[in-house]
């Protein structure tokens, strides 16, 4: 399919990218009825968007010429909201108008602004910036506009929301009264449209349909795991996938930073990408990720917009983004341009609903499922060995004589299984998980017509002493299990299973022993969540009444309970059957 009929120079650039047919929106910036007029563009991220207004704005500032004049003031300015995204403006537009010769200058915070000044000096065709350094430049007289033609707002809700709507109009009534206007937003919240009718003059409104564009290139999984197995899942995703690269988003640096450091020691190509980063640092971390040299980058939603990688296939949701305008956000780093894209959100038994609710504004279908066992991971690593292009190759004469001595002293079995060792070593271990299967609630909440049901812990200790009473604000409802309440207790309370005792598993709660030995650090301890959106407290006394139970307890008023001991080291799961104790009288 051919482009459709634009300027020269610029069809020529999409050729050579290999574009071989429009997305939508950019489709729709070339209607005739979107011709020379202001542009009010609503599309979503990954659409495809910063093309649009390359293409749209081109007859506005090259008229029938195929080539620019000498540079001098600028003729097209762009206002992104944050650094990153206007850098990778200032890419996309480089490669676009680089056969009509065009010279961009970016403006950002976090930049030498000496050598921004001396670039606006050397002249320019197009300027890329933030708006706070925008305005830091038109102030002191480094940026003239006079001669300006486009004026493009891209991701206008953003800067909004980000507070800059002071520098925004500031921008919008310095620059000429004659230029073209083009505004493109994900959203069009009132702010926006009001923006549009003061600055705008017969403004053309563009919405590019959800679906129609964009994300229809990812595919959404949900992905169930237990509270404490967050580093788990994310190490087993990664592996099961395989990408030339990935990003795994998380709600705080200091998350970013954790995240990371575990990944690293796992054995995976890890940089960081957040808000305390340098722009240097971040560069590097983006270069990094480009050339290859790293693997996997773990980020706050800074990274959310503006970070195109053509070898991203893979985004993970570590921490479930805070709406759902962030998880589209993030989830269009994959999936662009036509490539393929896989977005996976870990999901918390506790966070289950704000999943599903996350999901549905965001008119987005995920297949929900466990996280990627061990043995799935070893048989894809299985395959991607049998499939491995090595094997296709022609040996030369030194690698055929070694390989004929290696045949001499050793079997093919030992050779084969040591290439398999060797294969192994250079992977991260995939890890253990829990599938917390949602789906098991329903049946478990109406299980024998009665409050619970009673499960077995650990083996006893024959050790025997005072207790405390705690509760956790998690029960049956959010398929709460002794096989990782007991891990999760251990760590968030820095305390072994020796001295946790029984634990009573309500519909809506769970409640637990604690030994008096170890119960105020262990309260002070498990109050700081670890993003397991878990809350610990004090419990009034011990519990009445039924419920699922593991471990020991004393029927006897007063009695000292048995702690538990644990089977497996402290933190595994236990292995036991469950098991229904006996009655004996006077026992609830």
């Amino acid at each position: 399919m051919s482009l459709p009929i634009m300027s020269a120079p610029l069809s020529a650039a999409l050729t050579e990218r290999g574009y071989s047919d429009l997305t939508d929106v950019q489709s729709a910036v070339l209607e005739d009825k979107a011709a020379g007029r202001d542009l009010l563009v609503s599309a979503q991220t990954g659409s495809g968007k910063t093309v649009a207004y390359g293409i749209a704005m081109a007859p506005t500032l090259l008229g029938d010429a195929e080539r620019f004049d000498e540079a001098g003031d600028p003729m097209a300015l762009i206002v992104a909201p944050t650094r990153e995204l206007a850098m990778q403006v200032t890419n996309e537009l480089t490669w676009l108008y680089a056969k009509a010769g065009a010279k961009l200058a970016t403006l950002v915070g976090g930049m030498d602004p000496r050598a921004e000044r001396r670039r606006l000096a050397q002249g320019v065709h197009i300027v890329v910036g933030t708006p706070g350094r925008l305005r830091d430049h038109l102030t002191r007289g480094a940026l003239q506009i006079g001669a300006l033609k486009v004026l493009v707002l891209d991701e206008a809700d953003e800067m909004l929301n980000l507070g800059f709507r002071e520098d925004l109009e500031f921008l919008l009534q310095a620059t000429p009264a004659s230029r073209r206007t083009l505004l493109f937003s994900a959203t069009l919240p009132r702010p926006i449209v009001q923006m549009t009718k003061r600055y705008q003059q017969d403004g053309h409104r563009i919405e590019i349909a959800k679906g129609t564009s964009g994300h229809v290139d990812i595919e959404y999984r949900a992905v169930r795991i237990a509270p404490n197995e967050v580093e788990h899942a994310v190490t087993n995703v990664l592996r099961q996938a395989e990408t030339p690269s990935a990003i795994v988003f998380c709600n705080t640096r200091e998350t970013v930073r954790h995240l990371s450091s575990a990944l690293a020691e796992r054995g995976f190509s890890a940089v960081t990408l957040s808000g305390e980063l340098g722009q240097s640092e971040r560069n590097q971390a983006i270069q990094a990720l480009r050339d290859g040299r790293a693997r996997v980058c773990v980020a706050t939603d800074v990274a959310a917009r503006g970070l195109d990688l053509p070898s991203l296939g893979l985004v993970i949701h570590a921490d479930l983004p805070s709406d759902a305008e962030t998880l589209q956000h993030r989830s269009g780093r994959t999936g662009r341009a036509g490539r393929k894209g896989v977005s996976v959100l870990l999901v918390p038994i506790s966070r289950r609903r704000k999943a599903e609710r996350l999901l549905a504004e965001a008119r987005i279908t995920a297949t929900w499922g466990a996280a990627p066992s061990a043995d799935e991971i070893r048989k894809a690593d299985e395959a991607r060995l049998l499939a491995d292009p090595i094997f296709s190759e022609e040996p030369t004469e030194d690698d055929a004589a070694t390989a004929a001595r290696l045949l001499e002293a050793h079997s093919p079995e030992v050779l084969a299984a040591t290439l398999v060792r060797q294969w192994r070593a250079r992977l991260p271990s995939p890890e253990d998980v829990f599938d917390p299967n949602f789906g098991r609630d329903a049946k478990a909440a109406h299980q024998g017509g009665r409050e619970g049901r009673e499960e077995r812990g650990p083996k006893k200790h024959d050790r025997d002493g005072p207790s405390t009473w705690f509760r956790m604000d998690v029960g049956r409802k959010n398929n709460a299990d002794p096989k990782w309440i007991l891990p999760l207790l251990c760590r968030r309370g820095k305390i072994t299973r020796q001295e946790i005792g029984s634990i009573k598993i309500f519909d809506r709660e769970t409640k637990f022993e604690i030994a008096d030995s170890v119960a105020k650090r262990f309260a002070k301890e498990a109050e700081v969540s670890e993003g397991d959106d878990i809350t610990i407290t004090l419990a009034d006394g011990a519990p009445t009444g039924g419920g699922d139970r593991a471990g020991p307890r004393d029927g006897k008023p007063g009695g000292k309970p048995k702690f538990n001991k644990p089977e497996h080291g402290a933190g595994g799961p236990s292995r036991h059957k469950p098991r229904r104790p006996k009655a004996k009288p006077g026992r609830d």
